[in-house]
């Protein structure tokens, strides 16, 4: 198994949002990565400039971030040969380390407009290094920190500037060594740029504190929520299924709250994040967690606020 530390830089429309691409917002101009071995040793490296086909001026911010000029990248080569020859790089048995999830989020998203095969027929795992760093180091749940926050914190030497992706990829590779591999796959992540095709290759992860459901697609959002499997709340620890003490509600149609209790394990939390996919369908992302009882109170105190929410709203519009 090889560890492939990615870091990407691309562009975007100079020209403002509404002269933008729409399926392809941002370009990517530079592929770094690092390959590591099991004993997280560095065994290669790989840097390649990409010669734009959609964007061909800057735009502002990218120009005062990259050391890089236009003139650069007319050097470059194209996107489909370097993805060609990362690819190959890569090896046969390979998971990707990123700093935050974006990264390849975008790199699909250019492989698609290429016309390149997906990375994966569904959703796949991945580490994000940035999500790890803060879990590990700070026993922060929600803080995303910099690259160089996280080169500071840890006392890594700067051997170089930020903002290019062989030297990003690099630092990246240099905090993740100073993580375990099982504090990795503790806290793996799920890319979900290629959604579940049906209801077989749907994910079911189970992590330390929560678990994670990952649906496939529906049609409408009432669809997905009038879905059995979607709607459950089952117990991550015995597996049986919990009362709902509060069904899930929603105050704006993307995120839904639930509130459950288990026999054997006390009150679950349950939150529903709904994704819309660009061709108008609709995935749901579900996580279960265990909560104090004075947590659970929370949820409801959160339904009241949206019954109220919709109380003022109706009493408004009443002529």
């Amino acid at each position: 198994m090889n560890y492939i530390v990615l870091d990407l830089e691309w562009n975007q429309c100079p020209y403002g949002k509404e002269m933008e691409n729409k399926e392809l917002p941002f370009e990517i101009i530079e592929i770094g990565a690092m390959k590591l071995d099991s004993k997280k040793q560095c065994v290669g490296k790989f840097t390649r400039l990409i010669k734009p086909v959609v964007y061909k001026e800057f735009h502002s911010y990218t120009q005062n971030m990259l050391s890089l000029t236009m003139k650069d990248l007319k050097n470059g080569e194209s996107f489909v040969k370097v993805m060609k020859d990362f690819l190959e790089w890569c090896g046969e048995e390979y998971i990707f380390c990123t700093w935050g999830s974006t990264d390849l989020i975008e790199l699909q998203r250019n492989m698609k407009f290429h016309g390149l095969e997906p990375l994966a027929q569904g959703p796949f795992k991945f580490y994000d290094v940035q999500k790890v760093f803060s879990l590990v180091f700070e026993e922060d749940v929600k803080a995303r920190r910099s690259l160089e926050y996280a080169v500071d914190y840890l006392n890594i030497l700067k051997t170089a500037t930020f903002h290019r992706a062989g030297e990003d990829a690099m630092y990246t590779m240099q905090v993740m060594q100073k993580m375990s591999y099982s504090d990795m796959e503790r806290y793996y992540s799920i890319d979900t740029f290629q959604r579940p095709k049906n209801r077989k290759s749907e994910v079911y992860a189970i992590f330390e504190k929560y678990s994670k459901y990952i649906s496939k697609e529906f049609s409408s959002k009432e669809e997905a929520m009038a879905d059995r499997e979607v709607a459950s709340t089952r117990c991550y620890l015995c597996g049986k299924p919990a009362r709902k003490k509060i069904r899930w509600f929603s105050g704006n149609g993307r995120m839904y709250f639930c509130q459950a209790y288990c026999e054997n394990h006390g009150f679950l939390k349950g939150k529903i994040r709904m994704k819309k996919v660009s061709e108008g369908t609709f995935y749901v992302i579900k996580t279960l967690k265990l909560v104090s009882k004075e947590e659970a109170l929370e949820i409801k105190q959160k339904q009241e606020e949206v019954r109220k929410k919709r109380r003022e709203k109706r009493k408004n519009q009443t002529p």
